[in-house]
C-alpha cells in the first residue's frame, strides 16, 4: 500500500500546504470504512475548523485531483478507496517485480544491528526455556536483513562463572558413575543436580568449587582449565545439532570467557571514568544516582575475581568497538531486566553516548504447570524431545491424511519444528507461556501447520493450472473486486515488516500470516479458481501466485518452512 500512502501524501500536501513528513496515514480501523485513512485533527489550530469540517472541505478538493482513489468524509477522517482493479495490478505487480525480496527494503543500508541471541550455558541442556531467545532473536535478525541493515549475530554463550568451578568438582568426584561420551548434556545435568543435592551437607563441595574457579581465571593451563575445554566442547557438539533443526545459524558464537584477556583493560576503563569504589572488600559502581534503590554493579569480588556483569561490559565495549552498532539488542529473558538496567547504569555514569543504542529486548519465561523451571533440580523439558515429538506427531498426521506424500520424513521436520517456533512466536514477546504439550503438539487453529497448509493449497493450485493449461490470458483486474480484503492484506505487508523491526517484536509478522491465510482460506473456498472465464481465472491464478509468494516469505523470516505440499 505504500505506492497509495505515497500518492495520498503528495496530494495532501498540495490542499493543505504540510511536509508530507509531518501528514500521518492510517489503516482505518472498519475496513469497510476505507483502504487508508488521514486524521484532521493535525490542521485544527492552524485553520481554527473543527476536523469532522476540514475532512469534508478536503475530501472535496482530493475528489478533484485524486485518479483511481476516491476520498470520503467520515467525522474527523477523510477515508479513502481505492478502485479495485488499480489496487490488484498495482500490489500483485509488485510482489510479482520483487518475488522473495517482497516486504523488504533499503532503509537499514549503512546501519549495523548487533544481536545477542540465544546464548545457552555450557553443560547444560537447551530446554524449552532456551527456544525463546533462539527463535525470537533469529526471527529479529531476518526481519533486519530483509530491510537492508547489516546484521551480526552473537550467540554469547555462558562458558564462566563459578558453576564450572563446581562442575569440575561434580565430575572429580562422580565422573566415573555417568556416560560423559554418549550423551554429555544429560549426564553433566546429572551431576549438577547430585552437586546441589549434596551441597548442603558437604561444605568442602564449595570450598574445591571456589579454587576450582580461581584456577581456571588464572589462566593455568591445567586439570581444571582442560576439563572447562572438553566441558565446551562436548556441549558445542550438542548445541549444534538443535540449532540446525531450528535453520538458525550465527555469525560469531563467542563465550564469556573469549573476553577475558578485556577484563583488566574493562575495570580501569571504568576506573577511569571515576565512577567506581571499595565496598567490604569488592569494587562496585554505585547507581543509585540513576534509580532510587537500584543496587551498586558489582566488577570484583573481595576474592578478585570477575562476574558476570563485568564480562557484559568487556563484550559491549567490545562490540561497539568492532561494529560501531546502530542498535545492539539483547534478546534476553526479563528476570535478567535488573542486570541491564545495571549495565547501561554503568554505560550512564561513564557518560558514553552510545548508551542509548543498546536495547534489552526482553521476553516473558517459559514456565511449566507446576512453576519454573530449574537445571538445579532437574525440572526441565528438553527442547530436543520437544522437536522430536511435534515431528513424529506430524509424521502421524501425514500419514494418515495424505500416505503417498513424497519426502514424508522431511515434511514432518518441517511441519513439527514449525510448529514449535511459530506458537512461540505467535505470542507478544513479553508475555510469560506456560509450556503444556497439548498446546505446542497441536496442529488445528492458529498453528504454523495451519499457514504451512495454506501455502501448500495454494502451491497444489498453481500445480492443476499448469497440467491444465491455464492462466495465459490477460487478466481481468477488475474481477477480483471480491478479493479487495486479502489484496489490501498483502499490500500492507511491507509496513508490517518495518513495524516488527522497529518494535523487535515478531509476533507482528505471525499476526500478518494468520490474518493473511484466513482471509485467503475464505476466498478461495468461495471463488473457484481453476476452469473460469480464461481473463478471470488468470487474474485469480496471479493473486494465488502472489499470495503465496509472500506468504512463503513471511515465513521465511520467522524461521518457518513453507512446503510445496502437506
Amino acid at each position: 500500500m505504500q505506492a497509495f500512502e505515497n500518492r495520498l501524501r503528495a496530494a495532501l500536501t498540495d490542499v493543505t500546504g504540510l511536509p508530507a513528513d509531518d501528514l500521518r496515514i492510517e489503516n482505518p480501523r472498519d475496513p469497510s470504512m476505507g483502504d487508508l485513512a488521514f486524521p484532521c485533527f493535525v490542521l485544527a489550530k492552524a485553520r481554527k475548523q473543527a476536523p469532522p469540517a476540514i475532512a469534508a472541505e478536503l475530501a472535496d478538493a482530493l475528489n478533484e485531483t485524486l485518479e483511481g482513489i476516491e476520498a470520503v468524509a467520515t467525522g474527523p477522517y477523510i477515508n479513502f478507496r481505492v478502485d479495485r482493479a488499480l489496487l490488484a495490478e498495482t500490489i500483485i505487480g509488485e510482489i510479482e517485480a520483487q518475488g522473495a525480496r517482497y516486504g523488504g527494503g533499503d532503509e537499514g543500508a549503512g546501519k549495523t544491528i548487533v544481536v545477542d541471541l540465544s546464548s545457552p550455558n555450557i553443560a547444560k541442556p537447551m530446554s524449552v526455556g532456551h527456544l525463546r531467545s533462539t527463535v525470537i532473536g533469529a526471527a529479529i535478525q531476518r526481519i533486519h536483513d530483509a530491510l537492508g541493515y547489516k546484521t551480526v549475530g552473537i550467540n554469547h554463550i555462558g562458558d564462566w562463572g563459578i558453576q564450572f568451578g563446581k562442575l569440575v568438582t561434580a565430575l572429580d568426584r562422580w565422573g566415573a558413575e555417568v556416560d560423559l561420551e554418549s550423551d554429555p548434556i544429560k549426564a553433566l545435568l546429572a551431576l549438577y543436580v547430585r552437586y546441589h543435592e549434596e551441597e548442603g551437607e558437604d561444605p568442602t563441595l564449595a570450598e574445591q568449587s571456589a579454587r576450582n574457579f580461581q584456577e581456571l581465571e588464572s589462566g593455568a593451563d591445567g586439570h581444571v582449565r582442560q576439563t572447562w575445554k572438553r566441558l565446551t566442547e562436548l556441549s558445542m557438539r550438542e548445541f549444534d545439532k538443535i540449532y540446525t533443526r531450528l535453520g538458525v545459524t550465527f555469525d560469531e558464537v563467542r563465550g564469556e570467557a573469549f573476553y577475558e584477556p578485556y577484563l583488566d583493560a574493562t575495570v580501569e576503563r571504568i576506573e577511569a571514568a571515576g565512577v567506581t569504589e571499595m565496598s567490604e572488600g569488592a569494587l562496585i559502581v554505585d547507581l543509585s544516582s540513576i534509580r532510587k534503590k537500584m543496587p551498586p554493579c558489582l566488577l570484583r569480588k573481595t576474592d578478585g575475581t570477575t562476574l558476570y556483569a563485568t564480562r557484559d561490559l568487556a563484550a559491549v565495549f567490545h562490540r561497539h568497538e568492532l561494529y560501531d552498532f546502530d542498535r545492539c539488542l539483547y534478546v534476553v529473558g526479563g528476570d535478567q531486566r535488573l542486570h541491564f538496567e545495571q549495565l547501561k547504569g554503568v554505560l550512564k555514569r561513564m557518560e558514553i553516548d552510545w548508551e542509548p543504542k543498546v536495547e534489552h529486548i526482553a521476553f516473558g519465561m517459559m514456565k511449566l504447570p507446576e512453576g519454573k523451571m530449574s537445571t538445579r533440580t532437574g525440572n526441565v523439558v528438553f527442547l530436543e524431545d520437544v522437536l522430536d515429538r511435534a515431528a513424529e506427531e506430524a509424521g502421524k498426521i501425514i500419514a494418515e491424511k495424505n500416505p503417498d506424500l513424497a519426502n514424508a520424513a522431511e515434511i514432518a521436520e518441517q511441519v513439527g519444528v514449525g510448529a514449535v517456533v511459530f506458537n512461540d512466536l505467535k505470542r507478544e514477546r513479553e508475555k510469560d507461556i506456560q509450556f503444556v504439550w497439548e498446546e505446542v503438539l497441536t496442529f488445528e487453529g492458529e498453528t504454523g501447520p495451519y499457514a504451512q497448509y495454506t501455502h501448500a493449497r495454494l502451491a497444489s493450485i498453481l500445480r492443476k493450472a499448469e497440467a491444465a493449461g491455464e492462466g495465459d490470458a490477460d487478466p481481468d483486474w477488475a474481477a477480483l473486486e471480491d478479493a479487495a480484503p486479502v489484496i489490501v492484506r498483502l499490500g500492507r505487508f511491507p509496513s508490517v515488516v518495518r513495524s516488527a523491526a522497529a518494535n523487535a517484536e515478531p509476533s507482528e509478522i505471525t499476526s500478518w500470516v494468520l490474518t493473511a491465510a484466513r482471509e485467503l482460506n475464505a476466498w478461495y473456498t468461495q471463488h473457484r479458481v481453476l476452469g473460469q472465464d480464461p481473463a478471470v481465472t488468470s487474474a485469480r491464478l496471479r493473486l494465488v501466485a502472489a499470495a503465496k509468494s509472500a506468504l512463503a516469505g513471511a515465513l521465511a523470516l520467522l524461521g518457518v518452512a513453507a512446503p510445496e505440499e502437506m
